[in-house]
């Protein structure tokens, strides 16, 4: 029994490394930082022709989802914003520099705190949360990056649309 609970205990360990990986990785996919590196300032509020985002709706869309995800997978209390209105600015454009980089800077620091939860022992995977319905750490994880994955492509595309992607 020793043996088997230690498989499972290894077992668990790689699939937390393999969650960290796609988190903060880009084996299949540029990663956002990738996406928003050397982007223009005058190029984050233009949304192209028939497309519904700019790339700041986009990084702040990503920014709120993130955030949402792990306040959701952290605090058995915490209320998310009600959809759609509280996930997307109206706003094209941030308002400034300093806007632009707290949303990434934000970002960056989220998906630390989430990572940390992944690298926590006390914090199952597997094991539902006593709120919400049904949902577990694995499943907010794999949620947190096939979310950005999917808004990651959306960046590049407007980039490209525009002229500003070299990737």
């Amino acid at each position: 029994m020793a043996q088997q609970n230690q498989s499972v205990s290894e077992t668990t360990s790689i699939l937390r490394q393999q969650l960290i990986a796609l988190l903060t990785g880009s084996n299949a996919h540029q990663s956002f930082e990738d996406a928003v590196k050397n982007l223009s300032p005058d190029l984050r509020g233009i949304k192209p022709d028939k497309l519904p985002y700019s790339i700041w709706q986009l990084v702040d869309h990503i920014r709120i989802a993130q955030w949402d995800i792990l306040e959701f997978s952290r605090n058995p209390n915490y209320q998310s914003p009600p959809w759609p209105s509280g996930y997307w600015t109206k706003a094209l454009a941030p308002e400034s520099d300093a806007e632009w980089k707290q949303a990434l800077t934000q970002i960056q620091q989220d998906l630390a705190a989430f990572v940390a939860l992944l690298n926590d022992p006390a914090c199952d995977l597997f094991t539902p949360f006593t709120y919400g319905d049904g949902q577990n750490l694995l499943r907010e994880a794999l949620l947190i990056a096939d979310h950005t994955a999917y808004h990651v492509g959306e960046i590049i595309i407007i980039r490209r649309l525009l002229d500003a992607w070299e990737g």
